[in-house]
C-alpha cells in the first residue's frame, strides 16, 4: 500500500476504465502500488482527460462541479472572486467548489445589442475587442441606429458597442452645432424687370433627426433649394426701389417662410440676412447719376436757404442803423478800423489844413 497527502483545496480523482472509482478530498489515503490518481486544484477550471458527460454520472464528483454549457450562439464569461478569469466558447466546462467563486455570464450573439449585465470595461479594455464593433458619436453629433435597414433606436454622444453577428449595422449622423451656408450670386429679376445679383447666408440647426435623416434625403440641400425659391419669390414681387428701400423686412419676411419650409426637414433657421445685392454696370451708372444729382439739389438748396438768412440778416442791421444814429456811426467806425488795420503808411500833404479837415471829419 502507498500512502498519499491531498493538500487543501484540492481534490484527487481515481478514474479507471473511463469511469471515477474514488474521489479524495484534502487529507491522507492508502491506494495499492497500480493505481493511479489524478490531483486537481480547485481554484482553477476542471480539465480532466475523460468527457466531462461521463465523469458527471458520479454523484459525488458533480455535487463538487458548477458545468456551464454554452451554445453555438453565445459567449461565456467567466469571472473569478469578482474579476475577470477567461472568455468561453461554444462548449461544455466544468469548474470547481472551491475556495474561489466563480460566477458566469451568457452573452446572446444572437441579437447585436450588449446587455446589461457585460462590463464595460471589458469593452473598453479590448478583451472583448474580436467580438464586438464599435462606433463613436462626437460631443457635437447626434446618431440613429439602423439594423438591417431598420431603424432601431437614438444614439447619443460616446462610444457604442456591438456584436458582432450576421447582421448589418450603420449609424447615420448629424451635426447638431448651429451651421451656415452662403447662397451667393442668385440671379433675380425684380417686378420692374431689374436684374439684380444678390448674396444671403443662412444659419440652422438640426433639431430633429428623425426628419432630416430619415424622412428627407439631403435634407441640408433642400434647405438651400428652399431658400433659393423663397428669395426669388420676394425679390419677384418687389420692385427694385422697395427692394433698396426695405431690405431689412424683406429680410425678416425670407426669415419667417424659412422657418415655417425648414421645420419639415427637422431643420431650424436661427438666422437669415441679404449681405450684399449686385447691381449691373448700366444700374450702377444710373444710380450713381441719381445719387450726384440728389446731393447737387440738396447742396442748391442748402446756399439758397443760407443767402436768404444772410440777406435778411442785413436787412434787421440795415433798419436798425436807420433808426439810430449812434448805431450807424459805430458801425461807420468799425469799417474804418477794419480799413485801418491793413493801412501800414500814412502820408499827409497839405500843410496845416490837414488837422482841420481831420477835426470836420471826426468832430460833430
Amino acid at each position: 500500500m502507498i500512502r498519499i497527502n491531498i493538500p487543501a483545496n484540492h481534490v484527487g480523482l481515481m478514474i479507471q476504465e473511463g469511469q471515477v472509482r474514488r474521489v479524495m478530498t484534502a487529507g491522507k489515503y492508502w491506494i495499492w502500488p497500480l493505481e493511479v490518481y489524478h490531483l486537481y486544484n480547485m481554484d482553477e477550471k476542471f480539465l480532466p482527460s475523460e468527457p466531462l458527460t461521463v465523469l458527471q454520472q458520479n454523484e459525488e464528483l458533480a455535487a463538487k462541479l458548477n458545468f456551464v454549457d454554452i451554445a453555438d450562439h453565445e459567449l461565456g464569461i467567466v469571472y473569478k472572486d469578482g474579476n475577470y478569469h477567461e472568455m468561453l466558447k461554444p462548449g461544455r466546462y466544468a469548474y470547481w467548489k472551491g475556495a474561489a467563486l466563480f460566477t458566469f455570464v451568457k452573452a446572446d450573439l444572437r441579437s447585436c445589442e450588449i446587455a446589461a449585465d457585460i462590463d464595460p470595461a471589458l469593452l473598453e479594455k479590448g478583451v472583448l475587442t474580436p467580438f464586438v464593433r464599435m462606433y463613436t458619436l462626437s460631443t457635437f453629433e447626434k446618431g440613429i441606429l439602423l439594423i438591417n435597414g431598420v431603424a432601431i433606436r437614438p444614439l447619443s454622444a460616446g462610444n457604442h458597442y456591438f456584436w458582432k453577428n450576421n447582421d448589418v449595422i450603420s449609424v447615420m449622423k448629424a451635426d447638431t452645432r448651429q451651421l451656415s451656408t452662403d447662397i451667393n450670386g442668385q440671379e433675380v429679376l425684380t417686378r420692374d424687370k431689374a436684374q439684380l445679383r444678390i448674396n444671403f447666408t443662412v444659419q440652422y440647426r438640426i433639431v430633429d433627426l428623425q426628419k432630416a435623416l430619415l424622412e428627407n434625403n439631403e435634407s441640408e440641400r433642400q434647405l438651400y433649394l428652399q431658400m433659393q425659391l423663397i428669395l426669388r419669390e420676394l425679390v419677384g414681387k418687389s420692385t427694385f426701389d422697395e427692394l433698396m428701400e426695405n431690405k431689412d423686412s424683406i429680410a425678416a419676411e425670407a426669415h419667417a417662410k424659412a422657418v415655417e419650409s425648414a421645420e419639415k426637414l427637422g431643420i431650424t433657421v436661427t438666422s437669415l440676412g441679404l449681405k450684399d445685392i449686385i447691381l449691373p454696370g448700366d444700374i450702377k451708372d444710373i444710380m450713381n447719376q441719381v445719387l450726384v444729382a440728389e446731393k447737387r439739389a440738396q447742396a442748391n438748396v442748402i446756399m439758397r436757404r443760407e443767402e436768404t438768412a444772410s440777406t435778411r440778416s442785413l436787412l434787421n442791421t440795415a433798419k436798425l442803423m436807420e433808426d439810430n444814429a449812434m448805431l450807424f456811426k459805430l458801425k461807420e467806425m468799425e469799417y474804418v478800423e477794419k480799413i485801418a488795420e491793413k493801412i501800414h503808411t500814412i502820408t499827409l500833404s497839405g500843410g496845416s489844413q490837414v488837422v482841420d479837415q481831420l477835426k470836420q471829419l471826426f468832430v460833430k
